[in-house]
């Protein structure tokens, strides 16, 4: 599926961007102030640190590091991507690579991040081993995902309500959705796919590859964004939409 997800970054890519960066829609509320407050905590005070950005994808995360005193590197599958991330943070270093065979030193990084990019892979087993590998001893990998429960949430009706189900929750696997934008003024949609895994999944995952969990927060919408965004702030403030963990090298 990583061909699926770099196909649809290269042509959809500078539409997310900029619906991100010009506070535009819904990609923005998802991103700016949902996921990225609660990241953002877990990650700390990251000033004079060394820090990797697996799937780093237009350079937002990377911009706001290094401007609190990080010195940043990135990585993500998709040219077009990087492309925008050399303008949108040109203080740090890009490179175009897969997450399964990180181009860096062992020991380099005080701290790995990832943002929604795990849940595009089936199989963590190998990225978990490549960033311990680049982690310094007791370094700290924080990961945000889109939060297993909402993943197997369905709307049902029932007479004149609307109401969410958890179905099929212990059934892992992959889950497509349709992306759609604007490019040169003309509509064009593309399929991302979401590999669904079980919290125990993911909790085994971390303690079979070398880490210990610190820390965990489900996402919570901050309070600006419920007057530039009141459907959304309503349908995620009691909704996890997505959740972040917090692990170190053992």
């Amino acid at each position: 599926m990583k061909q699926n997800i770099k196909d649809a970054y290269n042509k959809l890519g500078h539409e997310y961007y900029k619906a991100r960066k010009y506070k535009k829609g819904i990609s923005h509320f998802y991103n700016e102030c949902l996921e990225m407050p609660t990241t953002l905590r877990l990650l700390g005070n990251v000033k004079s640190k060394k820090i990797l950005d697996v799937g780093c994808g237009p350079g937002i995360y990377a911009r706001i590091l290094s401007e609190n005193g990080a010195k940043v590197k990135g990585i993500d599958i998709s040219k077009r991507l990087i492309e925008i991330a050399n303008k949108e943070a040109p203080e740090s270093e890009f490179t175009i690579g897969n997450a399964e065979e990180l181009p860096y030193k062992d020991k380099e990084f005080d701290i790995v991040m990832s943002a929604l990019m795990l849940g595009h892979i089936e199989d963590w087993n190998k990225i978990f081993s490549e960033i311990k590998r680049v982690l310094k001893h007791k370094g700290i990998f924080v990961f945000s995902i889109n939060n297993p429960i909402v993943l197997k949430t369905v709307k049902r009706n029932w007479f004149f309500k609307t109401f969410d189900e958890i179905t099929d929750y212990f059934n892992e696997g992959w889950i497509h959705s349709k992306w759609s934008g604007e490019i040169t003024g003309q509509k064009t949609s593309t399929v991302v796919s979401e590999h669904h895994k079980t919290y125990g999944t993911i909790v085994r995952v971390i303690l079979n590859n070398g880490f210990e969990i610190l820390d965990y927060e489900d996402s919570k919408p901050i309070l600006s964004s419920k007057k530039n965004y009141p459907k959304q702030y309503i349908k995620t403030i009691n909704r996890p939409n997505f959740c972040t963990w917090k692990v170190q090298k053992k």
